[in-house]
């Protein structure tokens, strides 16, 4: 038996998330599906994360037990024969036997991508989230900051059950713009469910002055979903990188500071 942790891309626009479901196309789902051809035996595969439907991935890492004496370059080459499009294996590694996707995962990064014009962008309608009005980005970075550090984000959460601890802790939270591309960089040790996306949309509702960037203390403090703003559209959130080494993680934050 071996244990292979295998890191992939993928465009989100088609699936129902990446979590398997009954009767819906997800991207576990149709990874199962073709991995299982491949390696010739039934697999299941252990996820680094949970997407929503809608949202993309430049970097989603997985790991996958198998008897397969199949090399990784050639597992590469074979699944992503069988893939659609859609979907890409990047990397493929064997690693000891107690590597878990999710368990071992250290921190996450994501971005949010927004197309700030009048006009909507052709070649893009399902990987940017439309946004017609000017956006106020220097209010934005300054209410963003405020999420920077470790704070209770129950406020930030749409559904706060099925979890231990709602305190997350935020390495930085930059915001860039390209052109008409206003792009939003997130990276923490761990989210809450719709967590990006309700601090996108409190950023767009900041931008559109319906709260000071000073309020965010506020809403913070709140642990009120009320208490925050809109939940930003799913098809612009990317999953961009994820970390499983914390001197890494570290390393990167002292670059961003």
């Amino acid at each position: 038996m071996r244990n292979l942790k295998v890191t992939i891309a993928y465009r989100g626009t088609n699936y129902h998330g990446f979590q398997i479901q009954n009767n819906a196309v997800t991207v576990q789902g149709t990874l199962e599906k073709h991995l299982s051809k491949v390696l010739n035996e039934p697999v299941s595969i252990t996820g680094c994360s949970r997407t929503d439907t809608g949202v993309h991935a430049n970097m989603f890492c997985f790991n996958v037990k198998t008897n397969s004496r199949i090399s990784t370059l050639g597992f590469c080459r074979g699944v992503n024969g069988e893939l659609p499009d859609d979907i890409s294996i990047l990397s493929c590694e064997e690693v000891p036997m107690d590597f878990h996707a999710r368990f071992d995962c250290k921190g996450k990064e994501y971005i949010y991508k927004m197309h700030c014009s009048e006009s909507k962008d052709p070649f893009a309608p399902d990987l940017k989230f439309h946004y017609r009005r000017p956006f106020d980005i220097e209010a934005a970075r300054k209410a963003a900051q405020y999420f920077v550090g470790t704070h209770d984000f129950s406020s930030f959460c749409a559904d706060c059950t099925n979890v231990s601890t709602t305190i997350r802790t935020i390495y930085s939270f930059k915001i860039e713009n390209s052109g008409d591309t206003v792009i939003m960089l997130v990276k923490g040790n761990g989210f809450l469910y719709n967590m990006i996306r309700i601090m996108a949309g409190t950023l767009i509702d900041v931008s559109e002055k319906r709260f000071s960037p000073d309020d965010m203390p506020r809403i913070l403090e709140a642990k009120d979903r009320l208490q925050a703003g809109r939940t930003a559209m799913a098809h612009g959130l990317y999953l961009n990188r994820v970390f499983y080494s914390t001197d890494e993680l570290l390393k990167e934050q002292k670059e961003v500071l």
